[in-house]
């Protein structure tokens, strides 16, 4: 083993941090797993800790933050810490899943709807509220996913849970396309809000995109495409 291999090995046991940009359709656990076997193969680590701070859902990209060795043990603060996201909501159609995993079942008009319209519903939406996680998530029901309970089309509801959205900035209005910037706390569903804001509207809404570009103060400018990071791990330049 070469001296510098060892102390590589070495590093990711005590503890790193490695900043990812999520690939549009990877799971969080995906990227965790593309490191992990990266780790074993390429700098011979068979046996190490490894998890993110914070999942991203498959069709949302952005910054994930990774953890290794003895740094996983920060997973729960950095999970703690407040996100800010970009994205588009699409209004007068509606999705069972408020996103592009399921396809629109109902269209309503929002021609009518301004910009005054949009600035009001974003600022009723802003601060501590009450939310109700979609249904398509990863939330337990009697010990069973939800989005088991939504597939087999059962008509479950969440309990509600306390969310803070910090800002909520319209930054483009192409109808139906509304385009946003939101900085919220832990536990936010940004599909969920896309669906409260359709609801605020009348016309119904779902996401269409959404970018996570800040975990706290840490930004995804920082963060690897991963297979820059893949790279780097193979050359033991990292």
């Amino acid at each position: 083993m070469t001296e510098n291999k060892q102390e590589l090995q070495e590093s990711f046991q005590k503890g790193r941090l490695l900043f990812v940009d999520k690939p549009y359709r990877w799971t969080s656990f995906d990227a965790v797993n593309k490191i992990k076997t990266q780790l074993r193969y390429r700098l011979g680590i068979k046996k190490i800790r490894i998890g993110h701070a914070g999942t991203l859902d498959p069709l949302a990209t952005g910054l994930l933050i990774i953890c290794t060795g003895k740094s996983t043990k920060l997973i729960e603060q950095y999970q703690g810490l407040d996100k800010t996201y970009t994205g588009t909501f699409i209004i007068g159609h509606v999705t069972p899943s408020f996103d592009l995993e399921t396809a629109p079942v109902e269209t309503r008009p929002y021609e009518h709807i301004t910009g005054e319209d949009l600035e009001r519903v974003a600022e009723a939406l802003t601060g501590p509220q009450e939310q109700v996680p979609p249904l398509f998530s990863a939330k337990k029901i009697a010990g069973e996913r939800a989005y088991h309970h939504a597939r087999q089309g059962l008509n479950t509801k969440l309990q509600a849970r306390p969310v803070d959205i910090k800002t909520f900035t319209i930054t483009e209005t192409k109808l139906p396309e509304v385009s946003f910037r939101i900085t919220c706390s832990k536990g936010t569903y940004i599909r969920a809000l896309a669906r409260d804001f359709g609801e605020h509207l009348g016309t119904g809404a779902y996401l269409s995109a959404l970018r996570r570009t800040h975990i706290g103060g840490f930004s995804v400018e920082q963060a690897w495409k991963m297979d820059q990071l893949t790279d780097a791990i193979a050359r033991g330049d990292i």
